[in-house]
């Protein structure tokens, strides 16, 4: 029986959406004040589904206290109360749009949760504005 589980997490973190090829104009026209050369930031909230069959053994399809330790360590502690642009090595030469970080995120977790799963990251930039990243061609 296929199931969806979810782990909603939190973690806060600054941004800035720009290319470095461009200049602070057509930055400022494409990406309008979230270029803004100073950062800004926002409190995401984070919501992680793993798909899969019940363990009829248990009656979980996931422990989700090891999907909660694999956010911690591979989202809120190096995510959190960050510059993304300036403090995450995935982000140096990425741009760090909602977008770009549920891939991100999807793929540090994807790495971590076993393959017999499927995965789905939900991040609320805002409340909203979200993105749902279920994996696929990068």
């Amino acid at each position: 029986m296929k199931m969806k589980v979810c782990r909603k997490a939190h973690f806060n973190a600054a941004h800035r959406l720009y290319r470095k090829d461009w200049s602070d104009e057509k930055n400022f026209q494409v990406f309008g004040k979230c270029s803004n050369p100073l950062y800004h930031g926002h409190n995401y909230e984070l919501i992680v589904g793993v798909i899969g069959d019940i363990d009829p053994e248990t009656g979980f399809l996931i422990d989700l206290k090891i999907v909660k330790q694999y956010i911690k360590e591979e989202v809120e502690i190096p995510f959190d109360h960050k510059n993304l642009n300036e403090e995450v090595a995935e982000f140096k030469n990425l741009n760090p749009t909602t977008e770009n970080i549920a891939i991100v995120i999807w793929n540090k977790l994807r790495n971590k949760i076993p393959a017999k799963y499927d995965i789905e990251v939900t991040l609320y930039e805002t409340p909203r504005n979200f993105v749902i990243y279920s994996g696929g061609t990068n």
